[in-house]
């Protein structure tokens, strides 16, 4: 039985606890670690041995350990998407989209974690963008029906011709992270100025996410001017606290959607995430079928107070300090499961990308039915820490507090260790970690334990302290559900043929060999965390042009946060053809 499994057996050993079962809810912590997106693929060779394979891309023997499909271009749509194929390569139009994205950025829309109800002044900023949008996508705002929810959110239905079809279900946030202060010198070009210098567009939410936002409007608003009109209803749906976990924005969006169209109403939902860039010699894009969970662990030691000059062996800051270390010498243990998304993706890296080492590949050959072969790729792929870190559940002390003087005894100290829970584990399962992790140390300085809720040990009145563990900015959120991404999963087979047909008309090429797609995983979360219920084929994936070996652009979340014309100009044509491709299959 592996690790995760046998704490997942234990948590459901524990009275009112389930590890597989057990509701949650949505955090209030706002998401640490951003949209990690192709890091997958760079986790996947130590070395640069070019392996040759053939054309098709199916290994030597014959196995296909990734699957690809032919590029999807639109066909009853084929005039229209030909047509405006044509007007995205004109200068004319990457004039307009440049005004578009940059005007949006030079409207500030930054979200703090303590803004309060949305009855607060504070976020009037938002209004200015609603104005905005309106006024520079008049065709969508006169044919799309616009729902305001819960002040800022926006919903917008453009009603297809046939609504026995599930929608196509659009996402893309309004609020960008916070520019400090100190860092405005560091900026290329302001951070708020929208600056094009005859590349790339300058500005806070370039990247992340107004460039998600502002492209399926334009996508929308061309497609309009061109006299499309949908046979399958599509629906937009923006959140403006994505950056602050969403409970105000895209919570209220889920419940509104949920009243108006009912559960897995929908036939997919894209939201923002990766895109595609060059890895070991192949271009390859991965869209993130899984989100992890999130749990932060609050631990907090209590001892008697005093005069610093009569020390005690162990002050609370001293045992908190054994605590912590205790937690860095024990990682979670990390095993790549078969099926996996993060396994999924290693056999498309090992498969397609030529730079790939030999043993590598020859590993994940053999790894879906040899337990030893498994391993040994396991060891080879975890020799890079990022990539462990997707696979795994992980720990990171990230708040500390303790003692209020310096000639006082203190009587309390506090740390919170924030957890990104594996797709094959649980926060039941993390909790029961944390508990077995700790329970020496408590006995050892005679400390009353208890988690969570329950006691765990040494509760009586000879105890020297407290020792308790709770959860810190709100529940905690399980891990997604894994996106159907097999053979038989025509939305993910949509979406990949989409992929590799914007891609190609971008640049004027032909075949489906010159992208490859690859599903992926998200360590951090989106305002998809809300929307589990709307449908079972939720995608994370932006077409952005990463440069680096695919990881996300620089600047996100960080200064010079930019976005190339050719890349945002490109994303328009990808939702574009996502939207027409949509509209004439045979989903339901």
């Amino acid at each position: 039985m592996s690790q995760v499994n046998l704490v997942e057996k234990k948590a459901d050993e524990l009275p009112g606890i389930n590890a597989r079962t057990s509701t949650t809810k949505l955090s209030k912590a706002k998401a640490i670690a951003f949209k990690i997106t192709l890091v997958t693929a760079l986790a996947i060779s130590a070395s640069t041995y070019f392996v040759k394979r053939p054309l098709n891309g199916s290994l030597e023997n014959g196995v296909d350990l990734c699957p690809q499909v032919d590029e999807l271009v639109p066909e009853k749509n084929g005039v229209i998407w030909e047509s405006l194929q044509h007007v995205y390569s004109t200068d004319e139009f990457k004039t307009r989209a440049i005004d578009w994205l940059g005007g949006a950025v030079r409207i500030p829309t930054e979200t703090f974690d303590d803004m309060g109800d949305v009855t607060e002044p504070v976020w009037e900023k938002f209004l200015p963008l609603h104005d905005y949008l309106k006024d520079s996508f008049p065709l969508l705002h006169s044919n799309l029906e616009l729902t305001k929810v819960n002040t800022y959110g926006l919903l917008y239905v453009w009603k297809g011709s046939n609504s026995a079809l599930k929608p196509l279900l659009l996402a893309a946030h309004q609020d960008v992270v916070p520019v400090l202060e100190t860092t405005i010198d560091e900026w290329q070009h302001p951070p708020f100025s929208g600056y094009f210098d005859g590349e790339s567009i300058w500005g806070r939410g370039s990247c992340d996410d107004k460039s998600g936002l502002i492209g399926i409007m334009s996508a929308i608003e061309s497609m309009l001017e061109n006299g499309f009109k949908p046979t399958r209803t599509v629906v937009i749906a923006s959140g403006f606290d994505e950056e602050v976990s969403g409970i105000r924005g895209a919570s209220s969006l889920a419940t509104e959607m949920i009243e108006r169209f009912g559960e897995n109403a929908f036939a997919m939902l894209l939201d923002e995430g990766s895109g595609y860039g060059e890895v070991y010699g192949r271009v390859i894009a991965v869209p993130a079928i899984a989100e992890k969970g999130t749990l932060n662990v609050q631990i907090k030691v209590t001892s008697p107070g005093g005069h610093s000059s009569l020390p005690p062996p162990h002050t609370s800051i001293g045992m908190l300090a054994e605590l912590l270390v205790q937690y860095e010498k024990n990682p979670f243990e990390a095993h790549l499961t078969r099926g996996s998304p993060t396994y999924r993706n290693a056999q498309c890296m090992a498969q397609h990308a030529p730079g790939v080492s030999s043993s590598l590949k020859e590993h994940m050959l053999h790894a879906e039915h040899s337990d030893e072969a498994l391993r040994a790729a396991e060891e080879e792929l975890f020799k890079t820490r990022a990539f462990m870190s997707l696979v795994g559940t992980t720990q990171a002390i990230d708040l500390v507090d303790g003692g209020v003087k310096v000639n006082a005894l203190p009587e309390q100290a506090w740390a919170i260790v924030n957890h990104r829970i594996s797709t094959e584990s649980s926060i039941a399962a993390t909790k029961v970690r944390d508990i077995e992790l700790l329970k020496s140390l408590a006995n050892d300085f005679n400390l009353s334990y208890t988690a969570f809720g329950s006691y765990i040990s040494n509760e009586d009145a000879s105890s020297y302290g407290t020792l308790t563990l709770s959860t810190a900015f709100g529940d905690g959120l399980e891990p997604a559900p894994v996106t159907p991404s097999g053979e038989d999963a025509a939305p993910f087979r949509l979406l990949s043929g989409t992929i590799k047909a914007a891609y190609n008309s971008h640049r004027n090429i032909s075949g489906s060999d010159a992208i490859i797609v690859s599903p992926g995983i998200m360590s951090g979360n989106t305002d998809t965390r809300f929307y589990w219920k709307l449908t079972d084929h939720i995608f994370r994936y932006g077409h952005l042009e990463a440069a680096g070996g695919g990881s996300l652009p620089s600047g996100v979340h960080t200064v010079n946060e930019a976005i190339s014309i050719n890349s945002f100009v490109g994303m328009i044509g990808f939702y574009t053809t996502l939207v027409l491709n949509v509209d004439e299959s045979s989903l339901p």
